[in-house]
């Protein structure tokens, strides 16, 4: 099953990018194995949106949970609501306008 994490993050940027090289290899570790669907920041630098695959929320909420930032203190909050995909394009993921 899905799950959206619509994170916002605290106001840190400094520590933000510090971070952001173990955050992103955490996240590509989960994209390997299955369980990361998509990622990627707010284009205002306030948060991010993760889509993950597992089987129920709890584990989605563990993997928010063990995300570097997170372990930083770095998420200021977390909504975490199960997500259905009805329409995609791969292609238009890469795609910038």
């Amino acid at each position: 099953m899905k799950f959206a994490a619509i994170v916002e993050y605290v106001n840190e940027p400094e520590r933000i990018a510090q971070l952001r090289p173990a955050h992103r290899t955490y996240l590509q570790d989960l994209l390997q194995q299955g369980r990361l669907v998509v990622a990627g920041p707010f284009a205002d630098g306030s948060g991010a949106l993760f889509v993950y695959e597992v089987p129920n929320e709890h584990e989605a909420s563990e993997l928010a949970a063990n995300d570097p930032f997170a372990k930083a203190s770095l998420f200021k909050s977390v909504v975490m609501k199960p997500w259905k995909l009805v329409f995609s394009c791969p292609d238009n993921l890469n795609r910038s306008l």
